[in-house]
């Protein structure tokens, strides 16, 4: 069985495979003061609930954008499942992703990753939205190349910035309004951020397409995604799992 964790800036995932699906997921907050031993007492407890018998475990890899989280997500693998994880980033590990751009070595590790998970199941050339704490699109060739993106503020971080930039304006929660004028503060505010995320989403996936000058699919993943599921126009499909299954295809072509 394979351990995959996805340590993202908001939520971290755990996935279990057992060589020929996923068998679970999990996923909790990421905090990088968390130790090994709170990784362990929290995954061990989940695991029992399900009855997934982690020692079984003979495979962890790991893709992380929190570098401070690294070490504890080490140190988590070798003390409680007795191997040595695979970490994205690491220049000894294959990708199979040629990383077409200026600075690759900025390119984040999940980012390599959904773009290996969206090439390994949609054919074409790809735009990847990965709505989290940041939004990214990015670009993926028919051959699997990353041809670079964009990177834009997340909605829940657009949504936290007006409360505290603006003392009279309340902490609201993010959901699709019934109307597009607000009739009171909240409901403009919900409108303001859901519908403006709405036309950000589909203005740039447009102007995206009209510079690339080729046929592509949009796929959007990420914790937040599916907010945006029949209010988009551009968004062709809707797949939480493409970074995990990324994840899954390193470590096969690195096993």
């Amino acid at each position: 069985m394979l351990l995959a964790i996805d340590v993202g800036n908001t939520n971290t995932v755990f996935g279990i495979h057992d060589g020929e699906s996923w068998i679970n997921q999990w996923r909790s907050a990421t905090d990088p003061t968390k130790t090994a031993d709170d990784h362990a007492a929290w995954l061990w407890r989940l695991a029992d609930m399900y009855g997934v018998d982690l020692k079984r475990i003979k495979g962890c890899v790991i893709s992380t954008v929190v570098p401070q989280a690294q070490f504890n997500f080490r140190n988590l693998a070798r003390r409680y499942l007795e191997i040595e994880p695979m970490f994205i980033g690491d220049p000894n590990l294959k990708t199979g992703v040629e990383v077409r751009i200026h600075r690759p070595e900025q390119v984040g590790a999940d980012r390599i990753v959904s773009a290996l998970g969206a090439h390994k199941t949609y054919e074409g050339n790809l735009v990847v939205i990965d709505s989290g704490t940041a939004t990214t699109f990015d670009v993926v060739a028919e051959d699997g190349g990353f041809e670079g993106g964009i990177i834009s503020p997340g909605i829940n971080l657009s949504m936290r910035a007006l409360h505290d930039a603006a003392a009279q304006l309340p902490r609201i929660a993010i959901q699709r309004p019934s109307r597009v004028i607000g009739q009171d503060t909240v409901s403009a505010m919900q409108s303001g951020v859901f519908w403006g995320y709405i036309d950000l989403i589909d203005g740039l996936v447009t102007r995206i397409k009209a510079e690339y000058g080729k046929p592509m699919k949009v796929v959007a993943t990420g914790g937040v995604a599916s907010l945006f599921e029949g209010a988009s126009q551009t968004i062709d499909y809707y797949d939480q799992d493409i970074t995990i299954r990324g994840l899954l295809e390193i470590y096969r072509r690195n096993s």
